[in-house]
């Protein structure tokens, strides 16, 4: 099972949080945001199809793919049963247990810091399209 999710760089995108990365269907971000990489998302949790909702609400490991470009990093974690996935406008993938909301993924394997730093460049650019794909096997 596969969802792909688009979102754009932004100039201030810093990718330094150590246990979060987020993308958010808003179209600004200050530099609080320091776990953001993508704004303008095509969706957030709220939106995702029920059959990946579904899946997503086992304990199964996936995988997020993100793409700039030429440029490819992988995060790999879990779901869980007790995810909500009604943020109508954030997605967010955690290194810890935490859920809320906007939680997509936990025990991830990498947080925004942890991105290869060629991705995050390509990021800080406003016309840079990012490609978010969700990939449960």
């Amino acid at each position: 099972m596969r969802e792909n999710i688009t979102a754009s760089g932004h100039e201030n995108v810093l990718s330094t949080h150590p246990t979060t990365i987020e993308i958010t269907t808003e179209p600004e971000l200050t530099t609080q945001g320091n776990c953001i990489i993508g704004v303008r998302a095509s969706k957030g949790c709220a939106g995702l199809p029920g059959e990946l909702k579904k899946k997503l609400k086992s304990d199964t490991k996936f995988t997020i793919t993100l793409k700039v470009g030429d440029i490819e990093d992988k995060v790999t974690g879990y779901g869980s049963p007790d995810l909500l996935l009604t943020h109508e406008h954030d997605i967010v993938l955690r290194k810890s247990d935490y859920i809320d909301k906007r939680t997509l993924m936990i025990r991830a394997d990498k947080a925004s810091i942890d991105l290869k730093q060629e991705l995050v460049k390509k990021l800080k650019n406003p016309t840079q399209k990012l490609n978010f794909t969700i990939t449960i096997s």
